[in-house]
């Protein structure tokens, strides 16, 4: 196996207190309370393994949705990853004024569990690596069915009509890595991204009221539904019961910039940066129902577009540190700007028959500050052990909680190995649990009853890279 161009370590090795970093990287974050919304807690099943880790530590290909800087650090001249998250959830959702409950499960064909690729390619040109991937950057997804509290219009009226969700965010980075320095490693990537959103949801017409009442309801249909002689709610249906094809889709670009700096012969610090992202309106066929108690359930299809639905901008600080030969600790700390991208989701509809509506749904979310540690310990040539422990500032509002966006985990604790097949092959694996998170919202325009939303999740990441 080729190997990596100097590093400038020198052979007396200088061990600063890793705990003492880590912990300076903590108390800078603030006080740490839940996870990372629609964004996936770390690529790679190195990252993931260790907690989301990444700005500074050398997770292989992977690197590059992170830290493209990084990819200077890979021993190999060449290498190619392939790989494939695995999502499972336990939603829930719980009306306190009757006790009933709306589970999340597989009623549809295209809802959990939720499966995404994982390819990349890393080569080195003299000082220059250059790589090419295909990552899922995160999303979510209910299915609540048809038959659930959740379905019923204003007055307890069952519609028969269904709630779920899928959002799914894929990045394509191109991405490069320069060696300034024995210490210094520069790099950065320009994105292509895809997102498609699936979607089915009921709005009781006291949260259409609501939402009327507080301006964020327009279009000619407003005076229509208003007419009706009981209107009871408004169904939104935007959905392909397909793998990837979605109800409303578009793509779009992003970009990152990093570096690492290596302190001493073991210890290395990184700091990166992604650009909110740039995607155009997510449009698509879509279905407005207007449910009635007189006249019943009418159906206007027509065209949906989604509108300035936005991925945020990331700053990432972090340190890795070689305590031994055998083990290796890191820290990340993440800034998330959550709050210049999900004030509203905005949903703009027009009928085939004539007439459109334009809709904000309050979200409001706050920026959030993510804290990971992990470790990694080679027990010997063939078998490595990552785990890690990540924990974020929550960025969701209990105001604004939508049951088909219950983006509430508070934190994942991860695990996970990696195994040399070869001196060129290995396979990894992680596994990551969110724990268990509950959150309430008793307010219009977002609920009409009160709810209470039950969130855990587990994630599994298996890889196999080849070095050459």
């Amino acid at each position: 196996m080729k190997k990596r161009h100097s590093t400038g370590r020198s052979p007396r090795r200088q061990r600063l207190p890793m705990a003492g970093l880590a912990l300076a990287l903590a108390t800078a974050a603030g006080a740490a309370q839940a996870t990372d919304v629609f964004r996936l807690e770390g690529f790679g099943a190195v990252s993931r393994a260790m907690g989301g880790v990444a700005t500074a530590h050398d997770v292989g290909p992977a690197g590059m949705m992170t830290n493209p800087a990084t990819l200077s650090l890979m021993e190999a001249d060449n290498a190619a990853m392939v790989g494939l998250d695995l999502v499972t959830t336990d939603i829930d959702v719980r009306n306190r004024d009757t006790g009933e409950n709306a589970p999340s499960r597989n009623h549809g064909a295209n809802r959990g569990p939720y499966f995404a690729p994982e390819l990349a390619y890393v080569q080195r040109v003299g000082a220059w690596s250059f790589g090419l991937g295909a990552f899922a950057q995160g999303g979510l997804g209910t299915e609540y069915g048809r038959n659930s509290f959740l379905s019923r219009g204003t007055g307890g009226l069952d519609t028969g009509l269904e709630n779920a969700s899928r959002l799914l965010v894929l990045n394509i980075p191109v991405a490069a890595s320069f060696r300034a320095s024995e210490a210094l490693t520069i790099g950065g990537s320009i994105d292509a991204m895809w997102q498609g959103l699936n979607l089915d949801m009921l709005l009781g017409a006291d949260q259409v009221g609501s939402l009327i009442s507080a301006g964020r309801v327009s279009g000619s249909l407003l005076p229509v539904l208003g007419g009706l002689p009981d209107l009871r709610g408004a169904h939104f249906s935007l959905t392909r019961n397909a793998p990837l094809a979605s109800g409303v889709n578009a793509w779009g670009y992003t970009g990152r910039v990093g570096m690492t700096y290596a302190l001493s012969a073991d210890t290395r610090l990184g700091a990166a940066y992604t650009l909110r992202s740039r995607m155009g309106d997510m449009d698509g066929r879509a279905t407005l129902t207007a449910v009635d108690g007189v006249a019943g359930q009418i159906a206007l299809p027509g065209k949906l577009q989604v509108r300035d639905f936005q991925m945020p901008s990331v700053l990432n600080l972090g340190v890795s540190h070689r305590v031994t030969d055998r083990l290796t600790l890191a820290a990340d700390v993440s800034r998330v700007f959550w709050a210049g991208v999900m004030k509203d989701i905005k949903v703009a509809f027009v009928a085939d028959g004539g007439g459109d509506l334009n809709i904000r749904l309050p979200q409001d979310y706050r920026d959030q500050t993510v804290v990971a540690v992990g470790g990694a310990w080679r027990m010997d040539e063939r078998w490595t052990l990552r785990g890690g422990l990540r924990v974020a500032q929550q960025a969701l509002p209990s105001s604004t909680l939508l049951p088909v966006i219950p983006a509430t985990p508070r934190k994942h604790l991860s695990a996970g190995f990696g195994y040399a097949v070869s001196p060129r092959a290995s396979v990894d694996f992680a596994w990551s649990h969110a724990f268990r998170e509950i959150m309430d919202n008793t307010s219009l325009p977002n609920t009409s009853a009160p709810i209470r939303v039950s969130h855990a999740q587990d994630n599994a990441t298996l890889v196999y890279t080849w070095r050459f």
